[in-house]
C-alpha cells in the first residue's frame, strides 16, 4: 500500500481517531472527515485511493456520499461501514459500486486487507486505461 492514501470518513471521533492512528503506525497515509461533505471536498483536494466510509452520518448519509463519489471520482474505492442494522444499506452500497463493505465493529486486521485489495484493483484499473490510453 506504498504511496497510497486512505480517507476515512465518520462522525464518531472515537473510533476513527484510533484507527488513523494504526493505519499511520503501518506507514499508511490517511486523511479523515467527520461527515460526507467534508470528505467529498478532501476527495477534492488530494489524491484518495480509497475511502472507508460510514454508512450511517448526520446530514449527508454514506449512500448519498457514495453516489457522489461514483459520479466525480469512479475509480476511488469505496469501503462501506455499516452496524447489524444497516445491513441492507450496505448491500445497496455495493450495488452502487462500493468496493466491500465491514461490519462495525470490525477487526483491524481484516480493515487492512481490504484496504490492500482495494488499492490493488484500483491500481490495475488506473493501469489498464493508461495502457490503453497509449494504444489509442
Amino acid at each position: 500500500m506504498e504511496n497510497s492514501i486512505v480517507l476515512l470518513v465518520d462522525d464518531e471521533e472515537d473510533f476513527i481517531t484510533p484507527i488513523a492512528k494504526k493505519l499511520k503506525k503501518r506507514h499508511i497515509e490517511v486523511e479523515t472527515a467527520p461527515n460526507g461533505e467534508a470528505g467529498l471536498k478532501k476527495l477534492a483536494e488530494g489524491n484518495i485511493d480509497v475511502v472507508v466510509l460510514d454508512v450511517k452520518m448526520p446530514g449527508m448519509d454514506g449512500i448519498s456520499t457514495l453516489r457522489e463519489i461514483k459520479m466525480k471520482y469512479p475509480l476511488v474505492e469505496v469501503i462501506m461501514l455499516t452496524g447489524h442494522a444497516n445491513m441492507e444499506a450496505a448491500v445497496d452500497g455495493m450495488n452502487l459500486g462500493a468496493f466491500d463493505y465491514l461490519m462495525k465493529p470490525m477487526e483491524f486486521d481484516e480493515l487492512v486487507f481490504k484496504l490492500q485489495d482495494a488499492v490493488k484493483t484500483r491500481r490495475l484499473a488506473l493501469e489498464k486505461i493508461k495502457k490503453y490510453s497509449q494504444e489509442v
